[in-house]
């Protein structure tokens, strides 16, 4: 369902805009839209919480891992998204194994609204998550993206509508601004 409202404790959840992950060219238009709507957030005193990956899930899998250790400063998070509440991960999803519950419960947040890279794992993990955490969720179309564009595709025409909400950053800056008044 396309996104209706704005909830007046919404944060802004960034997943994975960090240097080893979103430094390439393809990702500006989602880091652009992840500023935008991070800089309208802290102007709305609302919470905008960001998310970096150190590692993964220890179990099995059929595809090959990097077996060489990551670069200094990969898992640093990209300086134009400022300041915000931190949250690291070590696995696709920013609520397992992390207090992403317990800091948005202290901040009385009850709808989310995410942005990052990759749709189909880290955002879409979060998101599941955050609907599974009675959270109203909220995925900014055009301020995600993935390596592959079927799968991509997949999580934004089935799977996040069955989980909340979706919508542009135009959007959901208008609504956001809407709410403010």
């Amino acid at each position: 369902m396309p996104i209706t409202a704005l909830d007046p404790r919404t944060a802004l959840v960034v997943v994975d805009l960090q240097r080893g992950i979103a430094g390439s060219p393809a990702a500006a238009p989602v880091v652009a839209g992840a500023v935008r709507l991070a800089d309208a957030f802290r102007a709305q005193g609302l919470p905008v919480v960001l998310v970096n990956v150190t590692g993964g899930a220890p179990g099995r899998t059929e595809r090959q891992r990097p077996s060489a250790p990551r670069p200094d400063g990969w898992d640093e998070l990209l300086p134009e998204l400022g300041d915000g509440i931190r949250v690291t991960k070590r696995t696709w999803g920013a609520f397992h194994g992390t207090d992403l519950h317990e800091k948005l419960t202290a901040e009385g947040v009850t709808q989310v609204v995410i942005v990052g890279i990759a749709t189909s794992k880290g955002v879409e993990s979060t998101a599941r998550a955050a609907h599974e955490h009675g959270y109203h969720v909220t995925v900014a179309t055009d301020a995600v993206a993935d390596g592959d564009p079927e799968t991509h595709r997949t999580s934004i025409e089935r799977i996040f509508p069955a989980l909340g909400e979706t919508g542009t950053v135009d959007e959901i800056l208008r609504l956001l601004a809407a709410t403010a008044r």
